[in-house]
């Protein structure tokens, strides 16, 4: 019986290749395009796709103050925080924290679907989101994908 020479191929940071993507949040619900960035910053579409290893892209939004929410979710959903003295639980609505901040309600839906560990972190550092539709990283020269192509 031959045997085959397959070598597992594992990703590392000298051989991830990372690009910049644009994305354009006018329109979209929120959990759905909180899942489809994730899965861009994570680098789980990629062929040598690591599970320890930051493979993904970087990822920037813009347009967050048009997100769409279903449903009463803006009244509904809450983000609580504790301020880390007795008592002291604070909530807020997604429509009190859309206020604030519209930027916000991506970034934690976002952060939600990534590790909760030093990686998760890393990951997260590559995710900038704006409001409008001006960003600061047009020397990166992104490329611009649609979200409802990926699967």
């Amino acid at each position: 019986m031959s045997k085959l020479s397959y070598k597992t191929v594992s990703a590392n940071k000298n051989t991830v290749t990372k690009e910049w993507v644009l994305v354009d949040a006018d329109g979209q619900t929120l959990g759905r395009i909180a899942s489809r960035i994730a899965m861009l910053i994570r680098g789980k579409y990629k062929t040598n796709y690591t599970p320890h290893v930051d493979c993904g892209d970087n990822v920037v939004v813009i347009n967050a103050e048009k997100i769409n929410l279903t449903g009463k979710k803006w009244g509904d959903k809450t983000y609580i925080r504790h301020t880390g003295y007795p008592g002291g639980q604070r909530s807020l609505t997604a429509i009190e924290v859309f206020e604030k901040d519209p930027t916000r309600l991506i970034e934690k839906a976002v952060k939600g679907m990534l590790p909760k560990n030093k990686l998760g972190s890393a990951l997260f550092r590559n995710l900038y989101v704006y409001a409008g539709t001006e960003h600061q990283q047009t020397a990166q020269t992104p490329r611009t994908i649609n979200l409802n192509d990926l699967k």
